[in-house]
């Protein structure tokens, strides 16, 4: 089986201007349906998006995407919301609406917090009620940090995992939870393998990202004595890892998925553990300074 089949294709930049990398803006509506033909054609299967993601869904609607295994989010759940489940069923069936399938692979919250919040049992049981209609096939939770699933270890198992992992954040690895998902049959997705673009980043980085220069040193140095590709780099740490199932990658263009493509299936080279941080002011996106 090649690497590439183990990709997902993220979809944020469908109705987004998403990461600090992109330079080109919401993707157009013809170059998202060259994405997607191109990612099928190369063994792709899964397509990641969510309702917070402007009109991602309804783009991915539009160019057709029936024969895709698709995972989608909820968004927090906002003040007032009397019904919570009567607010679950109303999202998905609205997201299945515009993305035209009658059913999703995976149904995520977008905020784990919810689950251990007040409404947490009535989320709960609207996650299941959506599996067992057969509307979705697996339900979980998009996490920021794996100290969200400690909380959430004794009110919600989850059947999707999605999580940050890439040369700098392996946090994911490091605290024990990657082997414990895993141990326990539950499928794991990981994004941020480029750390939104930062580690795609020669000399460019944003200036509120000068902080972490000795990093930044380290990882230029060590891509230079191994001539390594920095795309190669970072999808290699990611697809080599095998209890990671699906690696979520977004895009700007389909050249930038042919440059994806064209180096994932080649030979792997470990990254040293000192590229690796724990600093959740950088491997957080949410916690970047806004004039980053």
């Amino acid at each position: 089986m090649r690497l590439s089949s183990r990709l997902a294709l993220g979809t944020a930049q469908f109705g987004l201007r998403y990461g600090i990398a992109n330079r080109t803006g919401q993707v157009a509506h013809g170059e998202a349906a060259r994405i997607v033909e191109r990612a099928r054609s190369a063994g792709l299967d899964t397509i990641d998006t969510a309702i917070a993601y402007g009109d991602s869904e309804s783009t991915l609607g539009e160019v057709g995407v029936a024969a895709w295994c698709i995972v989608s989010k909820l968004p927090p759940i906002p003040p007032g919301v009397a019904d919570v489940e009567e607010w679950v069923e109303r999202l998905l069936t609205e997201s299945l609406g515009r993305l035209r399938v009658p059913a999703l692979y995976g149904l995520l919250l977008h905020r784990s917090a919810d689950l251990a919040g007040p409404h947490g049992d009535a989320i709960a049981r609207a996650l299941q009620s959506a599996r067992q209609r057969k509307l979705v096939s697996k339900i979980g939770v998009s996490i920021y940090s794996p100290d969200e699933l400690d909380a959430l270890a004794d009110r919600f198992a989850p059947d999707l995992v999605q999580s940050p992992y890439n040369v700098i954040d392996r946090r994911l690895e490091t605290s024990g939870w990657l082997a414990r998902l895993r141990n326990s049959g539950v499928e794991v997705h990981t994004r941020s393998a480029f750390l939104q673009g930062l580690l795609l980043m020669n000399d460019g980085r944003p200036a509120g990202f000068g902080r972490w220069d000795p990093l930044w040193v380290k990882w230029n140095e060590w891509l230079r004595d191994t001539g390594i590709d920095p795309v190669r780099a970072c999808l290699g740490f990611a697809l080599h890892n095998a209890r990671i199932d699906r690696v979520v990658i977004g895009v700007d263009d389909s050249a930038q998925l042919q440059e994806i493509l064209d180096v994932v299936d080649q030979p792997f080279i470990e990254p040293p553990p000192e590229l690796s941080s724990d600093d959740r002011d950088l491997v957080e996106p949410t916690r970047w300074p806004v004039r980053a």
